[in-house]
């Protein structure tokens, strides 16, 4: 039993990610430079953020990779007054990493 007071470290089971969004994910400025709110009602939009944990079965994402997803079909979970959002691996559309096995030629 744990000890009063005692942190304890999470740690992802089987083919969870734990993500926390990119802090850009707020107030956007188009090409023309029009500030757009992070309310403005866009089409279903997807987002970058970073991975703080991985799973066991998890094969292609590692901790600190930047992964696109929807936001919307995640669970959120809020950590020490932080909120993070937990998904499957399958659930995540791209990586941006530095590891170029099979990329796009395309970069942040």
């Amino acid at each position: 039993m744990p000890v009063a007071g005692a942190k304890l470290e999470i740690q992802m089971l089987h083919d969870r990610v734990l993500v926390r969004l990119s802090a850009d994910e707020g107030e956007r400025r188009s090409s023309g430079g029009i500030v757009i709110p992070a309310t403005a009602q866009v089409a279903r939009r997807l987002a970058w953020g970073h991975v703080l944990g991985v799973g066991a079965n998890v094969r292609t994402v590692k901790v600190s990779d930047r992964v696109l997803f929807n936001p919307e079909d995640q669970m959120e979970v809020e950590i020490q007054g932080e909120a993070y959002l937990v998904m499957r691996e399958r659930d995540i559309h791209a990586v941006a990493t530095e590891r170029t096995e099979q990329g796009t030629g395309l970069y942040l």
